[in-house]
This record gives C-alpha cells, sequence and structure tokens, in this order.
C-alpha cells in the first residue's frame, strides 16, 4: 500500500486526503489545529464554489451541507457612473452556487477523515521534517499554502504577473441583512466601484446558520483602504457599512441592521497573487508537490480559490491512481502540475484582467448585459468556466463580435 503524507487540512489537501482514503491508499494528514480548534478560529476566506467543482465534492459524497446552504443560482453585477447611479446593473444566471465557512467545512471533513481511520497528526510543520518525511513516504503533498513551507517553492516569473497585492481586503460574516427582493438569498453581488474597488455580497452558510458574507477588495491607498490597523471586530464591521453607505447606498438599506455572526467573524490582510513552480528540492534530495494555492494564489476578486482547490485535487487524485506503482519522480510531479494549470490558467488571466480597470470593450461587453439577458448569463456562467471568457472577453475584436451575434438574434 502506497503512503502519501498531505501536509495542511485545507480545502485542497483533506479533498485528497479523502479522495485517496476511498481508493485505498495509506494517507497522512499534517495540520496544526484539531478541528475544534478550526471551528472556535478566525473565518479564513470568502469561498464560494461553482456548479462544476460542487459536482467534483458531490461526487466524493462531500456534499454534507446541501440542505443547509443558500443556493445561489445568480450573480449580479453593479457598476455606478461618476454621478453615483449604476449604469451596469443585471443579475446573471450561475447555475447554482454556494459557499460553506471553512470552520464548518474543513473541520468536518477532518474528523471524517479521521473517523474513516486516516493518520491524524495534529504538529506544527517545518522546512526540515518535510525533509525528513520525504524519506518516509512515497509522495508528500504541501497543501498549507501560508508560511514557512510555501517558501519551499520558488515563484515562476513567467507565470506571475504581480510582485505586491492588487488589493488589501477585509471580510465580515454577518447576520440580518435583508434579501434583495428580485432574487431572495439566492444571488451573490458585486458592486464594482471604479478607482476604488469592490463591495461583495454572499449568501453563505457559517456556524450559527445561514449568513451574509461581506468582502471590502481595497485599492491599495485609496478610500476603501482604511481597515490597516483595526482590531475591534465592532470597528471592522461600522467601517465597512460605512463603506456602503457610502459607496454603494443601493444596498445601504437592506445592509444597516445587520451584525456580526460572531467575534471572529472578520479578517484583514493582503496578499501577492503569484504563481510557484511546483516541486521542492529538498536538503536530502527528496521532493516535494506544491497543491492549489501554495503553487497558483490568486486574489478572491474572482471566486476562484476554492474552486482551484477543488479542481488541484480531483486533478492530483487522478493523476496519483493512474500512476500506479511508479515512483512519484519530479517529472510525474510537473507534469501533474501542468494538468491542474491547464484549467488553473485560465482563471488566472479572468483574475488579472479584473484586477486591472476595465477597457473600453469590456465596458461596452458589461453595460450589454442590461439589455441582453444571454449577454449577463454567459458572463456568470464563464466565471465557473473561464477558458470561455478567452471567446468574448479579453480582445476587442472577439467582444465586438459576440455582442453583434447576440444584437442580430435579438
Amino acid at each position: 500500500m502506497r503512503r502519501i503524507l498531505i501536509v495542511g487540512a485545507g480545502h485542497s489537501g483533506l479533498q485528497l486526503a479523502l479522495g485517496l482514503q476511498d481508493r485505498g491508499y495509506d494517507v497522512t494528514v499534517m495540520t496544526e489545529r484539531t478541528p475544534e480548534e478550526i471551528r472556535a478560529g478566525r473565518v479564513s476566506s470568502t469561498q464560494m464554489m461553482f456548479p462544476s467543482q460542487l459536482a467534483l465534492e458531490a461526487a466524493q459524497g462531500l456534499d454534507l451541507w446541501d440542505d443547509q446552504v443558500p443556493k445561489l443560482a445568480y450573480t449580479g453585477f453593479t457598476i455606478p457612473g461618476p454621478d453615483g447611479v449604476p449604469f451596469v446593473d443585471w443579475l446573471g444566471d450561475m447555475g447554482g452556487s454556494e459557499s460553506v465557512d471553512q470552520r464548518v467545512k474543513m473541520s468536518t471533513w477532518l474528523e471524517l477523515f479521521a473517523r474513516r481511520g486516516g493518520h491524524l497528526v495534529l504538529h506544527p510543520v517545518s522546512v526540515g521534517d518535510i525533509d525528513w518525511y520525504s524519506r518516509h513516504y512515497d509522495l508528500v503533498v504541501v497543501a498549507a499554502g501560508k508560511g514557512e513551507l510555501v517558501a519551499m517553492f520558488d515563484r515562476d516569473h513567467e507565470r506571475s504577473v504581480h510582485t505586491v497585492p492588487q488589493r488589501h481586503l477585509a471580510v465580515s460574516y454577518v447576520h440580518g441583512v435583508t434579501p434583495r427582493p428580485e432574487v431572495g438569498r439566492q444571488a451573490v453581488h458585486l458592486n464594482v466601484i471604479p478607482g476604488l474597488g469592490e463591495l461583495y455580497y454572499l449568501p453563505g452558510l457559517t456556524l450559527s446558520g445561514p449568513c451574509e458574507i461581506i468582502l471590502v477588495e481595497a485599492i491599495p491607498g485609496g478610500p476603501f483602504d482604511r481597515f490597516t490597523g483595526i482590531r475591534d471586530p465592532q470597528e471592522h464591521w461600522a467601517s465597512t457599512l460605512e463603506l456602503v453607505r457610502t459607496h454603494a447606498p443601493w444596498d445601504y438599506e437592506r445592509t444597516r441592521a445587520a451584525e456580526l455572526t460572531d467575534a471572529l467573524g472578520v479578517l484583514s490582510g493582503a496578499f501577492t497573487p503569484v504563481v510557484r513552480r511546483p516541486v521542492a528540492e529538498l536538503p536530502s534530495g527528496g521532493l516535494a508537490l506544491g497543491i492549489a494555492d501554495v503553487v497558483v494564489a490568486n486574489d478572491p476578486i474572482t471566486g476562484q480559490g476554492a474552486n482551484s482547490a477543488a479542481r488541484a485535487a480531483a486533478v492530483y487524485l487522478a493523476a496519483i491512481v493512474e500512476h500506479g506503482d511508479k515512483p512519484f519522480d519530479g517529472d510525474w510531479m510537473r507534469d501533474t502540475f501542468e494538468r491542474f494549470w491547464a484549467y488553473a490558467r485560465h482563471s488566472v488571466k479572468f483574475t488579472t484582467a479584473l484586477l486591472a480597470p476595465p477597457p473600453e470593450h469590456v465596458v461596452r461587453l458589461l453595460a450589454a448585459g442590461n439589455e441582453y439577458r444571454e449577454v449577463a448569463d454567459r458572463m456568470a456562467r464563464a466565471i465557473d468556466t473561464p477558458a470561455d471568457f478567452e471567446n468574448f472577453l479579453y480582445e476587442p475584436d472577439r467582444t465586438d463580435a459576440y455582442l453583434r451575434e447576440v444584437a442580430a438574434r435579438a
């Protein structure tokens, strides 16, 4: 029986561990926190899962909150003009997405792994530990996307666009937001405030039940960038609410009475989007394979992070099983990552595009969503399958050709 070590108990690590466990592998997961500590900790993300990746979870029997989590059939998009009145304001059919607080999801998956007989080691892991473990396991997969271990994986300069954070982020989990009357709790909504940043509304499920997750994406140095140094959760939420009142007043009345779900339901910070090389060469000559945000870290503006994690876990699982009893050497590791990169490169390109000021043809495309439901629906669905954006988003000629086709059908 092949022995595989997975370092990190996040989305990709646990999905991969549970998949390997189902197929008879001897799997060990190393993590610093117990399930109880995860539940009692701070929120860690805004995770939104799209239909294609929800199907991957369902195929493994990991869709454990299907009867509790709000179903997000639509995505909304609003951009105000200079006068503050929205000139882009539409809803597109995205096919059904959902968001489960990772405190809920990861603690439950970790308990499931242990209950099924998986080896769980609760211990901080250093680079030296990884070096030792690489000599005692057939494969070591690093799924811990922060801290010392990430530094083992070199930046891929050809595939990485940014060298500094493009947004400063602030998340609040709240109860008491009144749903938009046209969609109830069935839509995620993105407000893009030109030159300042973005305000996301995302219905989800947290420890205390259904909630609204509000994400501020602040352009560094601008008026949205006001959360550095805030430690008090209530001050954090008050700052978020003031941004909504000032810059997205159409959402203020439905938000003003909301309250934080818990004292640890806020998070702020920043990171640089990056692509890293997938293989870490260790001092003893051993190798470790990076997965998901260890090797592809996207800004959350496009919601690609959790979906990339799920896709990476599925790709790596298939590659491990197909490889049989052959050694997991460096060539196999790089080939496996390239299989994932065939998907992830489209997520990176889409995220990079949305972080930049939109060119004129993209503004016209977004505005066309007001008039043509077909345009709004296609943009919404392409968030799940970002390869489709190649056909109509990035190049003005392709955008114009697509809009002419839509107008001719109307």
